[in-house]
């Protein structure tokens, strides 16, 4: 038997809170997104997301399991047909709640509960980081591919600019060197 809730349940009595929440979650799934207090929405995410889990199996067994809690078919079926398929790729992380301005008559503070729909992308650091790497070996990599078409383009090599033609390294401006500096510091 599950261990109650600390402190003040929603609705009073055990059964009316299971009742609160399947409802909850049933209008979560057949909306995707509901105006309800902040108590709520953070009693309902774990319950919703469970479902979610559950429908994402996708065998009789879990939609048995899940039409114990939700009655009504169709949402049911909308869980598991449209919702489900959707959160395939996604381990958890299912809904989000956004904080929204206290409710007028009493002040309750108020959330939207929604669902992510957006696509996960899991590795979005790691391919950042390698598209940085890509970026970094490529115009390596096309320096020497420029050199070995040059060298297969070049028939021999008395047609080929000698070495001595070709601009060097020492007519360049370099950077001082450390000796160069610790002098000039010193002076």
């Amino acid at each position: 038997m599950p261990t109650p809730t600390k402190g003040p349940r929603l609705g009073g009595s055990p059964a009316h809170e299971r009742l609160i929440l399947a409802n909850l979650a049933a209008s979560l799934f057949e909306h995707g997104r509901i105006t309800t207090t902040e108590t709520r929405a953070k009693r309902l995410r774990p319950f919703a997301e469970r479902l979610i889990t559950f429908a994402k199996r996708g065998d009789l067994a879990a939609r048995r399991r899940v039409l114990r809690t939700i009655t009504d078919k169709g949402v049911v079926h909308v869980l598991f047909t449209e919702i489900a398929p959707t959160m395939a790729e996604r381990n958890g992380g299912y809904t989000r709640i956004i904080k929204v301005a206290n409710r007028k008559g009493d002040n309750a503070p108020m959330a939207v509960i929604e669902l992510v729909t957006e696509p996960v992308s899991p590795k979005q650091a790691v391919v950042r980081e390698a598209e940085k790497a890509a970026k970094k070996s490529a115009p390596a990599k096309v320096e020497s591919a420029e050199s070995a078409e040059s060298a297969e383009s070049a028939p021999s090599a008395e047609s080929a600019p000698s070495a001595d033609s070709a601009p060097s390294a020492k007519s360049a401006p370099s950077a001082p060197s450390a000796e160069e500096t610790a002098e000039d510091t010193k002076a």
